[in-house]
């Protein structure tokens, strides 16, 4: 399973990067105004950090915005992703941004006869939202589960970017299930590599060693 970061923190992909740990990086309008940042300056500089895919998500409503838009992001960086939300618009700009040869990721995703229509408009990857599922007294992993069945049965390549990752076990479950990729909110990213029995069996061995020094005395 890849590993995105979900976040316009450009000190914070730089510090995940740096551990080779980000294979790309998804951003929304939402993420990048609340950095107080520039859209295409931020844009840049991510895909600059990142040698993987890298989201930017258009603004347009219909089909036609979308596809103005999509083309003149897309010019930005040749790792550039564009992020289109589902609907019937959104789908009718992927088919076209497809035969353009421009990379989609569709957005939004909380069916899997969302996910099996975008994935045949052409979309390289889909974003079904676990979280914002969960919320809703649904499972937002069975919908991952049902979405990997649907894609191998039909030999569909694009990929599945398990999305709204809130705790570990979203985390985990994703790679159980079969996503291809987890995009995960700085937040909860730096809470993978932690476990209380790793940080008492480091402070055990500092104690050993401690110990063990002093008897040499």
């Amino acid at each position: 399973m890849k590993f995105f970061l979900d976040t316009a923190d450009i000190k914070q992909i730089e510090e995940i990067a740096a551990m080779g740990l980000c294979d790309g990086v998804t951003t929304n309008p939402t993420l990048i105004g609340k950095a107080g940042q520039d859209f295409e300056e931020t844009i840049k500089k991510i895909a600059s950090i990142v040698d993987g895919p890298v989201s930017a998500e258009v603004l347009g409503k219909s089909a036609e915005d979308m596809v103005t838009e999509a083309r003149d992001i897309a010019k930005w960086a040749d790792n550039i992703v564009i992020k289109i939300p589902m609907g019937k618009e959104g789908l009718k700009a992927i088919k076209t941004l497809s035969k353009e040869g421009i990379k989609t990721n569709c957005t939004l995703i909380f069916s899997v006869a969302q996910g099996l229509l975008a994935a045949k408009a052409g979309a390289t990857y889909i974003s079904p939202f676990i979280g914002r599922i969960d919320d809703i007294g649904q499972d937002g992993m069975e919908l991952i589960e049902n979405l990997r069945i649907v894609l191998d049965n039909y030999g569909l390549e694009t990929e599945i970017i398990a999305a709204s990752i809130r705790t570990l076990a979203h985390f985990e479950q994703c790679a159980l299930v079969g996503a291809d990729i987890a995009t995960v909110p700085s937040d909860v990213f730096s809470k993978l590599w932690d476990h209380l029995l790793t940080d008492v069996g480091i402070a055990r061995f500092d104690k050993d060693w401690e110990d063990y020094q002093n008897s040499l005395k």
